[in-house]
């Protein structure tokens, strides 16, 4: 059987030393959300390899070093409520609920996540059921491109796959003062870009690192599928 707590407890010691981790709340998340619980079985043994690993379905979990680099842009604070798009096998959406709802001492927030493939969707629920997140994380089936009106307005929303431009209905249903994080580029190649909007309702945008995700499909994303 292998150590994975011993090998998350060496990838996050990498991660820090490669100035990927900042933050003691990104540390202590990344710390203790079981990765090899979010990946298909056959890939369990990899789950610490800092590399991206499919999930099916044309899809991927995102590398270790994206989601501590995608988490300390968000930048996500005890009691947020935070919409991610594009839920996969649950794994961000477990890493911003320990932020955000399982380790919040005072008020609770949540994170709410849209997958468009039915059968993920359910595979991250499962997922997070057997980790104890999903009394934090509210896994919903749609087109992410839209938002989720529901819950809106949202402290912050991560977008974890590569979109044209971004949504309008994303910045829509952002609080003033809220961020968003999101790959923006073609199909093959993006740029990560840090959004904030203003009081004002004007935003701010910050370009950051280069990136490969899988394409954001959706209305207001891809209209088809490479």
């Amino acid at each position: 059987m292998a150590d994975f707590s011993q090998q998350r407890t060496a990838l996050v010691k990498q991660l820090i030393a490669e100035g990927i981790i900042k933050s003691d709340k990104v540390k202590n998340a990344l710390m203790r959300v079981p990765r090899e619980e979010f990946v298909p079985s056959n890939y369990r043994e990899w789950a610490y390899v800092d590399s991206p690993l499919p999930i099916g379905h044309g899809q991927t979990i995102s590398a270790p070093h994206m989601v501590a680099l995608m988490t300390e842009l968000l930048d996500p604070e005890p009691g947020d409520i935070v919409l991610e798009v594009g839920t996969g096998s649950g794994y961000q959406a477990a890493v911003l609920a320990e932020i955000v709802a399982k380790n919040a001492s005072l008020k609770k927030g949540h994170v709410y996540t849209i997958e468009r493939i039915p059968e993920l969707a359910e595979f991250a629920r499962e997922n997070l059921r057997r980790t104890k997140y999903i009394d934090y994380v509210t896994v919903v089936v749609g087109d992410g491109t839209k938002g989720y009106l529901d819950a809106a307005p949202y402290d912050k929303i991560i977008v974890t796959a590569a979109a044209p431009s971004i949504p309008q209905p994303l910045i829509e249903q952002l609080k003033p003062g809220g961020r968003v994080v999101i790959p923006v580029g073609d199909m093959y190649y993006q740029r990560l870009l840090v959004v904030s909007k203003r009081i004002d309702g004007s935003l701010d945008v910050r370009k950051d690192t280069w990136c490969v995700f899988v394409p954001l499909i959706g209305e207001y994303g891809w209209k088809i599928q490479y």
